[in-house]
């Protein structure tokens, strides 16, 4: 991973301390509000501080809200500079999320004070390079904020989808809710679902996102701790949750999934999330209208959904029943690939040294090669037999071929042999 960004001098990168809240909270409420990027700061402050003690000490051992609170900062001459928060998307933790990334503002006149770009560009790597688990990284972008797009692109980041963010007023929703839901198979979600929830969200997504986004039937569970965490959650945040998915019996599959986030002291707008089978892009009123009746049990609060680029089915239902578009982000991911650091630099290597496993075992002993007629009459002990076997009968076929080339020679001396045989007999 390399970067044209050179390294500044004295600037210290590391895990988030308490001590950094003052100059994190000055940092998230620098700049007031304007219409193309929200300042959500002041609240993102408050949850920061009062889960600070909580998570800190949930990250010294394994559990599922170990990594909530990887949050880094950007220090020199005791002031932050910066701040990166990022967690996991899978419970595998082979794709990470940066979440925000917050930096100092350029003062006019401001003596040794470094580039935000530097400094955001340090972060970014600092998290690239110490978190070994992470092979993806995600971002979800403001296409206003032209500071941070411009820092994710210079360091590899490339775009994956457009966000839509709506808005449905509470006369919308009131509207929607006069009309009762066709839905005779909604079901409420458990853990026994989760292979059904899993096949729903691969399948409605495009094949690079799913490979982004990695993830597995496991990220569907919620164990014991998991739901008591997040129970305690909705319990300090005022929320509740409600969710359902609608099951098709002949293909055994579910094709639509909603989960609304309630806000009961009205504080803050609902939320929700949707996923629909592309198959069955009719479920979009249906399953809208049953979350416009959900919406009414509880304060009066416009309802938040998102919509991407590869769902123009939603889109367009969006903008027909009248809906508000509030904000637009780029969703971009870069994979990452560490490279392991050799035990003994290859430079140092010798070729004796590289070439030690081509290397005999002991100094070799020279042998003398046996003749072809002493191999005749005593064959080697050493040698296998098949080979023995071979060698008889390569003599024997040399004897052969020696007797046809002098046939008169051998019959005179077998005459001569029956000669001196007979002078005894008489």
């Amino acid at each position: 991973m390399t970067s044209t960004i050179p390294e500044t001098e004295n600037l210290n990168i590391r895990q988030c301390q308490h001590r950094d809240l003052d100059g994190i909270e000055r940092l998230l409420l620098q700049g007031e509000s304007s219409g193309d990027v929200p300042n959500r700061g002041e609240q993102q402050s408050q949850q920061l501080r009062r889960w600070f003690g909580l998570l800190k000490g949930l990250s010294l051992f394994p559990n599922p809200f170990q990594h909530a609170l990887s949050t880094y900062v950007a220090e020199q001459d005791g002031q932050v500079r910066g701040m990166i928060q990022v967690s996991p998307c899978n419970r595998i933790r082979t794709t990470w999320r940066v979440e925000q990334v917050v930096l100092q503002e350029q003062q006019p006149g401001a003596v040794n004070q470094p580039c935000p770009t530097e400094v955001g560009s340090q972060l970014l790597r600092y998290c690239l390079q110490n978190i070994w688990e992470a092979r993806t990284w995600m971002v979800e972008v403001n296409v206003n904020d032209k500071t941070v797009l411009g820092l994710c692109r210079q360091n590899g980041f490339q775009s994956l989808a457009q966000i839509t963010y709506w808005e449905l007023s509470q006369e919308l929703l009131k509207t929607l809710a006069e009309r009762e839901p066709d839905l005779p198979n909604l079901l409420p979600v458990s853990n026994a679902d989760a292979s059904l929830l899993h096949q729903l969200d691969t399948v409605s997504m495009p094949p690079l996102l799913r490979q982004v986004y990695d993830r597995h039937i496991a990220d569907f569970r919620n164990s014991f701790l998991h739901g008591a965490m997040d129970g305690l959650k909705h319990w300090f945040n005022h929320t509740e949750v409600v969710d359902g998915y609608v099951f098709e019996p002949q293909r055994k599959a579910a094709i639509g999934y909603f989960a609304v986030q309630l806000s009961r002291d009205g504080s803050k707008p609902h939320e929700a999330q949707l996923t629909v089978h592309p198959a069955y892009t009719w479920l979009y009123p249906e399953l809208v209208a049953q979350m416009a009746r959900i919406t009414q049990a509880s304060a009066a609060q416009p309802l938040r959904l998102t919509s991407t680029d590869y769902q123009p089915e939603r889109e367009e239902y969006f903008e027909q029943i009248g809906a508000t578009q509030t904000e637009h982000t780029l969703l971009m991911s870069r994979s990452v690939w560490h490279k392991l650091r050799e035990a003994k630099p290859l430079e140092n290597l010798q070729l004796t040294e590289v070439l030690q496993g081509l290397q005999a075992g002991r100094k070799p002993v020279p042998s003398r090669f046996m003749r072809l007629e002493s191999a005749q009459n005593v064959p080697p002990s050493g040698l296998p037999v098949d080979l023995r076997v071979d060698l008889r009968h390569e003599s024997a076929n040399s004897k052969r071929a020696a007797g046809k080339k002098t046939p008169e020679g051998t019959q005179r001396s077998a005459g001569n042999t029956g000669s001196v045989a007979e002078d005894p007999r008489g």
